[in-house]
């Protein structure tokens, strides 16, 4: 009778512990934008695998980053910009990617695979692409907006919205002077801090999130902002335009990469896999209209999606960011001086 007692609760014990296994297999973390991922996209991967998404935001690369170091096992899969990815793969934070579970991937113009973030395409997805350009509304703004200087005139005072992003915000400034956005120094931050201590106080609103919000309430007048975030205001009034400045634009590519310490691998290339079908695809750019940069997506888009300026602008002088080390602390630094004067 002892022999009994004692198996009985070890079996259930074995019993619990596989079923609570099975329960955790079924589990998916993901770690994302805000305002980027689909409610129906997650519900329609959980209701055909029965992998249950946890699904986390946060509001900037340097957010990721910091909290995948203090914690990449709890995270399945991040959607890291390039720049940012270049940092993880540098780092080793990132897992390779078993391209034998992505048969979808053929589905991805190849111009986006094997950029310089990730030239051996070992670690990253391409999700969505996009530009930072200038919206204006052009039922108050007369005046023709061709670049960076044409938004933060005197007369447009309080009435800009703009990126909550240090090193968008240094960029532009770069651009206006003729300098690489990509390397940066004590040089060309000395150039850049006079240009930006008469931008900033000249905006009313700061905003990663949601910078149409202030656009679309009239709140504001023009604004630089995310191209998704641009297509979107096109989409609802056709007065808010949509420029690549003259000076040149950043263009992102926004990437899903898996942790090295992530517990659910499997389960973080099945996501990707499913996203990389052109019916789910399609659904993200329906609520994100940024550019999608999967071709066979795009042929099930409305001309109506296609035509749009901001999801697909015309061609002009883009580069994407890179890994700049130590210089984004003195970006930071140079910027948050800057805007306490406010």
């Amino acid at each position: 009778m002892k022999l009994v007692r004692f198996l009985l609760p070890l079996g259930l014990a074995a019993a619990v512990s596989t079923v609570s296994a099975a329960s955790k297999k079924q589990e998916l973390n993901l770690f994302g934008w805000s305002e980027y991922v689909p409610q129906a996209v997650i519900d329609g991967f959980t209701a055909e695998t029965g992998i249950r998404v946890n699904f986390e935001t946060y509001a900037s690369n340097e957010e990721l980053l910091s909290k995948l170091v203090a914690g990449g096992g709890a995270y399945d899969l991040v959607q890291p910009s390039d720049y940012a990815a270049e940092v993880m793969i540098r780092q080793k934070l990132l897992a390779p990617l078993d391209l034998s579970q992505l048969t979808n991937l053929k589905n991805i113009d190849p111009s986006f695979l094997k950029r310089p973030h990730d030239p051996e395409g070992r670690y990253t997805v391409p999700y969505m692409a996009g530009t930072v350009g200038i919206v204006v509304n052009t039922d108050v703004i007369k005046t023709p907006i061709k670049g960076y200087r044409d938004v933060f005139q005197p007369a447009h005072q309080g009435r800009i919205v703009v990126l909550n992003d240090n090193r968008e915000l240094v960029t532009w400034a770069l651009y206006t002077l003729g300098l690489p956005i990509n390397t940066i120094n004590a040089e060309a931050l000395a150039k850049v801090r006079p240009v930006l201590a008469d931008w900033v106080q000249r905006v009313k609103v700061f905003d990663s999130d949601s910078p149409k919000t202030a656009l679309l309430n009239g709140d504001v007048d023009l604004g630089i902002v995310w191209s998704g975030e641009a297509a979107i205001l096109w989409n609802q009034d056709k007065k808010f335009q949509y420029v690549i400045p003259a000076e040149g634009a950043h263009q992102f590519i926004d990437v899903l990469a898996i942790p090295a310490a992530a517990k659910n691998k499997e389960n973080a290339h099945k996501f990707i896999n499913y996203i990389l079908r052109p019916q789910v695809s399609k659904l993200v750019s329906a609520d994100f209209p940024y550019t999608n940069p999967n071709l066979e997506a795009r042929k099930l888009l409305s001309p109506e999606e296609l035509a749009n300026p901001a999801s697909y602008p015309p061609a002009g002088k883009l580069e994407t960011f890179r890994d700049i080390g130590r210089a984004a602390g003195d970006i930071d630094r140079l910027v948050t001086d800057l805007k306490s004067g406010l």
